[in-house]
């Protein structure tokens, strides 16, 4: 009972029962849907903004160490489309026969269970082995997607490493899987911190499994942004960021930096010190204040040196 219990809640039995019953497809029917032109790939790639740009680093990094083993290294949007790809010269002819070329659709009503399309539909990594596919076109291939969510904590790309060579071992293939989640979270960490530039990035608790876990801070500490990491460790949705709560509040740290207007201004006489690197002048002109009223508050927040 308890394995047939484990099949249920399996991505690939899950993925196959949709891949049958919602879309329709047939294991031993020719795959795929028909490549996209230029141009089309082009407003996809614009539609997924800098998450395109932000993943190119990551994608050579990725390359770089698993080329030579045979692996392509794919950037798909949400709708499954290849927008971008890495692999070397001389496994494209292989890649280009499976299938796994920029404008091809890997989404799972194109082409059932697999590592891309099923990565989209689960919101999770997945590692689609071998005869786990469901086209029978596909089974002699590897592929392993992760997510990565954009700064609205809604699904926006996949990254995925595949490989049509049969000889890489299960220790390597969880090696990769492991690899291919840590690349996608980096992306995801990067593009959202070039969402919100130009506020103050925390990085909350948690263990990362759902990915990285961020808040974006504005100059008065309220949340304005968070990524689905966040958003799931600690409760967030559009709603409850559409009406910024104070930092300390979500992180749940009160008891550690205080609460009220002492402590408050505690904090913003200490930030005007280090600014002035310690000259009281200096921190006075930056809080708009008198030099003798810097001294008084100073002193009764006992925030004066001990002579």
């Amino acid at each position: 009972m308890a394995s047939r219990s484990a099949a249920a809640r399996s991505p690939v039995a899950a993925s196959w029962v949709r891949s049958f019953h919602k879309y329709g497809l047939e294991p031993d029917a020719p795959g795929g849907m028909g490549r996209l032109t230029q141009s089309e790939i082009d407003e996809h790639c614009d539609a997924i903004g800098r998450i395109f740009n932000v993943s190119q680093t990551t994608m050579d990094q990725l390359h770089a160490s698993l080329g030579l083993a045979g692996c392509s290294v794919l950037l798909c949007d949400a709708a499954g489309i290849i927008l971008d790809q890495r692999f070397r010269a001389g496994d494209q002819k292989d890649f280009e026969s499976a299938g796994l070329a920029t404008g091809e659709d890997w989404s799972e009503k194109g082409q059932g269970t697999n590592g891309i399309g099923t990565a989209i539909a689960e919101g999770r990594p997945v590692h689609i082995l071998k005869d786990q596919h469901y086209r029978t076109h596909n089974t002699s291939m590897i592929c392993l997607g992760a997510p990565i969510f954009g700064e609205t904590g809604k699904l926006a790309a996949v990254l995925d490493v595949s490989s049509c060579r049969g000889d890489l071992d299960a220790a390597f293939v969880a090696l990769i899987s492991q690899t291919v989640e840590s690349a996608a979270a980096r992306i995801e960490a990067d593009h959202f911190c070039q969402a919100f530039s130009r506020s103050r990035i925390l990085r909350g608790d948690g263990d990362g499994q759902q990915g990285p876990v961020l808040l974006a801070v504005d100059g008065d500490d309220l949340v304005i942004g968070a990524t689905r990491g966040a958003r799931l460790r600690y409760g967030l949705d559009d709603e409850t960021l559409s009406a910024p709560r104070p930092a300390m509040d979500i992180l749940g740290d009160q008891e550690h930096r205080g609460m009220g207007l002492e402590s408050a201004e505690r904090r913003e006489l200490r930030r005007a010190m280090a600014r002035a690197n310690g000259n009281m002048s200096a921190a006075a002109r930056l809080l708009g204040i008198s030099r003798a009223t810097l001294y008084r508050r100073m002193e009764k927040l006992g925030l004066l040196p001990d002579n």
